[in-house]
């Protein structure tokens, strides 16, 4: 009867451990996508060329993407292969829209 008892006990000492563990780290996480935040709303008023800022813009957004998806989605924690399963199907949507925009915009359908 003192086995099951230690072992309820150690199991529940180990959920509030790990409790506490995703607690620190989505607060972590939390202030990262802030701080990305607040730094672009601060670059957004500065005199920076307009084609800099906007390539900053993708970059930090990239960034931030991945600490939403990662730590808020859970994929960070999904098996390696699961992983690469979403994720090349999106890398080859954005490069399929990236091909017919600039072909597009080529051949005159597209201004620009």
């Amino acid at each position: 009867m003192s086995d099951v008892h230690h072992e309820v006990v150690s199991h529940e000492s180990e959920e509030k451990a790990h409790s506490a563990l995703n607690t620190k780290m989505i607060w972590k996480v939390f202030w990262i996508l802030l701080g990305i935040t607040l730094f672009e709303v601060g670059i957004s008023f500065t005199g920076i060329p307009h084609t800099i800022l906007i390539w900053t813009f993708v970059a930090l957004t990239l960034v931030k993407a991945y600490y939403i998806v990662g730590y808020f989605m859970h994929m960070k924690f999904e098996a390696v292969p699961f992983q690469w399963a979403i994720l090349l199907p999106f890398i080859l949507i954005v490069y399929l829209i990236f091909i017919a925009l600039y072909e597009g915009t080529a051949i005159g359908l597209i201004p620009g």
